[in-house]
């Protein structure tokens, strides 16, 4: 019953959320993809995105050290 549930739920989500895109129209999808360029190519965004790439590079290699000293 509870997967019947979520199925629907999803439906409706999908197409209430295509109607109201659909009544954004094209015009507005464009101001959308604009602005999310722009955040996406600011400096200080980008120093972020390094700084996690960094961070997560680190925090996976720490990770891997430490399941090989449990696997050995």
């Amino acid at each position: 019953m509870g997967k019947k549930i979520v199925i629907v739920l999803v439906v409706g989500l999908a197409f209430g959320a295509y109607v109201l895109g659909a009544k954004a129209g094209r015009t507005r999808y464009r101001e959308i993809k604009h602005a999310a360029e722009e955040f996406w190519n600011d400096p200080h965004v980008a120093k972020a995105r390094k700084k996690a790439v960094k961070s997560a590079k680190k925090a996976t290699a720490k990770a891997e050290k430490q399941l090989q000293k449990q696997l050995h």
